[in-house]
């Protein structure tokens, strides 16, 4: 999409980083928030009554409330470009962010600050890296039984045409649930003993599962993009349709361990379109980047990742006849 950049830095030692979304010329925005446990930075300006109507850059970051920093140093590239709110006394980068809790992979001492954040901004390129990468490198789903039995995760990307506009979905899947396609898990808690994932949800309704309830908090971050000719009011409902989307991929979902927050921009430049039809493609394209997100993705820090888990069940299978 033009005017649309995205841009990652990670520290795969540490497994953790930074994905940026710039928008030089400025994006119409809103934003919804569904999970219990966020943690965001310059959200409330995104809200319809609020005085700005347009940001120029999203930050999505690792390291928890530390990576809320990484930001600073996206609106340090955007000053420097000259790109910010207009206050007659100079530009203001206006720059939302929203962060990920991936403290139990890698090492828990570095974060995402803003250095990263900078360099995530001198990678930029008009089609997104998906994976394990950028705020997706430390990225897991499934955690009720703990990191080591959670399923690698990452970055996904989807976008689709709908009547001659653009909508898409980059998204940062980071769950205490399991990810499922066409009903089944793909991705979650995975088994102690033996093959196959738990399932979460029904896992819950046991008395250890009650007992075995991680404390780790989570988060799915998703960042809906389209060139429809949108106002801020429309833009937070379609956030707020486009949480069906996360809601369809993963289960249990906006839990009280979860942050899930869904940004959603637009660049204007295409034709008006009823918003109840944008929002459903909304949804649907949040859906599809959560299920790429954890098909790409690469296992790290001893999490086995979803193309990983495939091979030893081939294996087991081959064996087996």
């Amino acid at each position: 999409m033009k005017n649309v950049f995205f841009g990652h830095f990670e520290d795969l030692d540490a497994i953790t980083g930074v994905s940026v979304i710039i928008f030089p010329e400025g994006v119409v925005a809103s934003c919804d928030t569904r999970g219990s446990a966020p943690g965001t930075r310059e959200t409330a300006l995104l809200e319809p009554t609020k005085m700005v109507r347009k940001i120029y850059g999203i930050s999505l970051a690792g390291g928890s409330a530390f990576g809320l920093s990484a930001a600073s140093g996206v609106m340090k590239y955007l000053k420097e470009k000259n790109i910010g709110l207009e206050t007659g006394f100079g530009k203001v980068p206006i720059v939302p962010s929203a962060i990920i809790f991936d403290l139990g992979i890698g090492k828990n001492d570095i974060f995402p600050d803003e250095e990263m954040g900078y360099k995530a901004c001198l990678n930029l390129r008009e089609e997104p890296y998906i994976g394990s990468i950028g705020a997706g490198t430390g990225a897991t789903v499934g955690k009720i039984m703990g990191m080591n039995n959670a399923t690698k995760s990452g970055a996904g990307f989807y976008s689709e045409k709908i009547h001659g506009i653009e909508i898409s979905a980059f998204t940062v899947v980071n769950a205490f649930g399991d990810v499922y396609e066409n009903g089944k898990i793909i991705a979650g808690a995975r088994k102690i003993i033996g093959k196959g994932f738990l399932n979460t949800e029904e896992y819950l309704k046991t008395f250890i599962g009650k007992l075995t309830m991680n404390k780790i908090e989570n988060t799915t971050l998703v960042v809906v993009i389209t060139d429809a000719k949108i106002d801020k009011e429309e833009a937070k409902k379609i956030s707020e349709m486009a949480h069906d989307g996360i809601a369809r991929a993963i289960k249990p979902v906006h839990t009280m361990l979860d942050g899930d927050i869904v940004f959603t921009v637009s660049t204007c430049t295409g034709k008006e379109i009823d918003i109840t039809t944008l929002g459903t493609y909304a949804a649907k394209v949040t859906e599809k980047s959560i299920i790429q997100a954890v098909k790409v993705s690469k296992s790290l820090g001893k999490i086995l990742s979803y193309e990983d888990l495939k091979s030893s069940t081939r294996e087991e299978n081959q064996e087996s006849s």
